[in-house]
């Protein structure tokens, strides 16, 4: 499956956050930019690396006008618990049956340890206020996420 175009609108979605709230992302549409994030699951190191470089962030992303989505399969109350152990400030959204995932086109093959299976392929996706898809990193480094976010949004003048 392949990524949505950059400029069309980004696929609507909506899904429980980790208070078992519903989140949309019209919810977001004219007040600020939104960076979606697929990661495979909380509470595992590259995850966690990632997850917290974007809390120690939130400043910096605030005054961008931007707002974080953490998108997984895990279920709710996973993702509670993973914002309770890292003290994360941004919402982390469940898709269990990963139709969001497949929407974005980030369900795919995985490879680990010599073992093919389905899962989330780690990947980002910049939406600018007017609700377009403006950019996909699909190459992510957990470690340097949060600066690549950040200039990225800036090189893009959203």
């Amino acid at each position: 499956m392949a990524f949505p175009k950059i400029g069309n609108l980004a696929p609507a979605f909506t899904l429980r956050n980790q208070d078992d709230e519903k989140v949309s992302l019209k919810d977001f549409r004219d007040q600020q930019n939104v960076v979606l994030y697929f990661y495979p699951k909380a509470m595992t190191p590259g995850c966690t690396v990632q997850a917290c470089g974007i809390r120690d962030s939130k400043a910096q992303l605030k005054k961008l006008d931007t707002v974080v989505l953490g998108v997984s399969p895990d279920p709710v109350p996973r993702l509670g618990k993973f914002i309770d152990k890292q003290d994360l400030n941004f919402s982390l959204l469940s898709d269990e049956d990963h139709a969001i995932a497949d929407k974005y086109g980030v369900w795919g093959l995985k490879k680990f340890m010599g073992k093919e299976f389905m899962g989330i392929l780690r990947t980002t996706f910049i939406i600018g206020k007017d609700g377009r898809l403006k950019h996909v990193m699909d190459k992510v480094k957990t470690k340097s996420h949060h600066d690549d976010v950040i200039a990225l949004i800036k090189d893009l003048g959203l």
